[in-house]
């Protein structure tokens, strides 16, 4: 996406299963390579990561 994502759109690199076909590729933007995974963005299964991911979106949306 060359501008940008915008919070709440997702990502046009994912695939059906929800994976980044960039993933480590060279062409894959440096803040999604700076996401480093943690129990705090991780949790203890996918529904918690997503959860997690969905609130790091909803605080960085811009206002209106």
């Amino acid at each position: 996406m060359p501008d940008g994502k915008p919070a709440g759109v997702p990502c046009v690199q994912l695939d059906a299963q929800g994976r980044c076909r960039l993933f480590g590729q060279p062409q894959r933007p440096a803040v999604c390579a700076s996401l480093q995974p943690s129990l705090e963005m991780c949790g203890e299964s996918r529904q918690q990561a997503m959860l997690w991911l969905a609130r790091l979106d909803r605080l960085t949306r811009p206002s209106l």
